[in-house]
């Protein structure tokens, strides 16, 4: 037999469907031509977004759609270079889409939202945010979950519903920073001109909160057993924000016992109408 012979000899025979060793050979061609222009197209755009200054998170977003789209490309000209008919495919995956729709109903509710993430940048890659009392760093975001690592290091598969659908928290999507705050409570006798000046000492000297906008304090409410204030303060740590609060709290107690500003318990006074008549046993 002849190279033409071999390759145009079909090994494979399934009804209409007829494969040749040339007609696979085609198709990883055009499967390998559709990698190494992702490979061209998102380094073009990676040198593009460099030179813009882009935050890495839409480089991320932009590089993921393209290597989606140019992938669908390349499958769907592979299968018709191997002879199968577009028009079959399309009407076997509606009549399997209507057979499966509702088992997969989340599912392609995450492939939405993935496509939506990429498109819309509300969430990328490097923010910071929370989702269900869960707070890390998004590492990657996929077609259908996204990584995010969590402040203990762990890696966290988050459904991509969930960042789309639901509420979640993106403490870094202004990319500048972000106000928090420490409660705190003092004795009702306290001089609450010298609490604000102790609460305003204490985040000042934690090089974390951000000198500009300044600290400021807010007296909240006269609590059942307290005096409420709350400290706000900028800062741009969100990775180590409850690090910074704690340090904060650290230097209040400290300065509030070295100016004998007392931090009270909470207490209740109970009053007896008639004490009298309650017989105490010996």
């Amino acid at each position: 037999m002849t190279i033409k012979e071999i390759l145009e000899f079909n090994f494979i025979n399934i009804g209409d469907l007829s494969l040749s060793l040339y007609l696979l050979i085609t198709a990883f061609i055009i499967l390998t031509l559709a990698r190494i222009l992702i490979y061209i197209v998102n380094r073009l755009i990676r040198q593009y977004f460099k030179r813009r200054n882009v935050e890495t998170g839409r480089q991320f977003a932009y590089t993921q759609f393209t290597k989606y789209i140019i992938y669908t490309g390349g499958l769907l000209m592979a299968m018709e270079a191997l002879g199968i008919s577009l028009s079959v495919v399309w009407g076997g995956a509606a009549a399997l889409l209507v057979g499966i729709g509702l088992g997969l109903q989340q599912t392609f509710n995450d492939l939405i939202s993935g496509f939506i993430l990429l498109i819309e940048g509300t969430v990328e890659v490097d923010d910071v945010i929370e989702v269900d009392g869960i707070v890390g760093k998004v590492t990657s975001i996929g077609i259908r979950t996204s990584n995010v690592e969590s402040l203990d290091r762990i890696s966290i598969l988050i459904p991509n519903s969930k960042l789309v659908g639901e509420k979640a928290t993106n403490w870094s999507h202004n990319k500048s920073y972000s106000r928090f705050h420490v409660n705190v409570g003092v004795a009702y006798s306290s001089d609450v001109d010298l609490v604000t000046r102790l609460l305003l000492q204490a985040a000042k000297e934690q090089e974390q909160v951000m000198k500009t906008p300044a600290p400021s304090v807010q007296f909240k409410d006269f609590g059942n057993s307290s005096l409420d204030f709350t400290l706000l303060f900028f800062s741009k740590d969100y990775l180590t924000i409850e690090f910074v609060k704690s340090e904060i709290r650290y230097k209040t107690t400290r300065l509030f016992r070295e100016n004998d500003i007392e931090i009270p318990f909470p207490q209740q006074d109970l009053w007896l109408r008639n004490p009298s008549d309650l017989n105490f046993r010996k």
